[in-house]
């Protein structure tokens, strides 16, 4: 009898782990801050950056602000935008679509974002923002914004550039210049 009630409370105890994992997950944040800028939230697409994968677990690592999701995937996994998963950067913002499949989450899905196309014309190389910066911006009139996370911006920046990061883009409009004939440069981490 004592072996019964052992097995049924061990049971009971797997079964409240497995909720909770379950609720956890749930509540997680399933889009990282920088995302938000162009997609809504979606309960069957996570999007944030891509941290790390296992191929002998067939699991995907990834970010989503403050929160770590671990993916199965297998070979029934669509993958958009890169070669393979093993072949992801680090750091790459990715999107997964996921389903339940027997109380765990699996990929349908992983998208790998392609790099930003900037019109050539709207493009300035760094000779030319060399020779803006040996001018100064009231004689050369531009206003230089670094637009990566403030930390970025904290461990070393382009001489005049302030920080305005992308994701914080609309709390930070007030430190834009009022002459709108001047020209403003914004330069990130790349060209994602």
């Amino acid at each position: 009898m004592k072996k019964i009630i052992s097995i049924f409370v061990m049971c009971m105890v797997g079964l409240l782990i497995f909720s909770l994992s379950v609720f956890s997950q749930s509540e997680k944040s399933r889009i990282a801050p920088i995302c938000k800028q162009c997609h809504t939230p979606d309960d069957k697409i996570l999007r944030g950056t891509f941290v790390n994968v296992s191929q002998k677990a067939e699991t995907i690592q990834m970010l989503t602000g403050t929160a770590t999701w671990i993916i199965n995937y297998d070979d029934n996994t669509k993958l958009i935008g890169a070669e393979r998963i093993n072949k992801i950067p680090k750091e790459k913002e990715i999107a997964i679509e996921i389903e339940e499949r027997g109380g765990q989450l699996y990929a349908k899905s992983v998208s790998v974002k392609p790099p930003v196309k900037v019109p050539e014309e709207k493009l300035i190389n760094i000779d030319e923002l060399a020779k803006l910066i040996d001018a100064g911006p009231d004689q050369a009139r531009f206003f230089l914004v670094d637009s990566r996370p403030e930390p970025r911006y904290h461990e070393g920046h382009i001489p005049y550039a302030i920080s305005i990061y992308d994701a914080e883009f609309d709390k930070h409009i007030e430190k834009l210049p009022e002459d709108k004939d001047i020209l403003l440069i914004f330069y990130c981490g790349g060209v994602t």
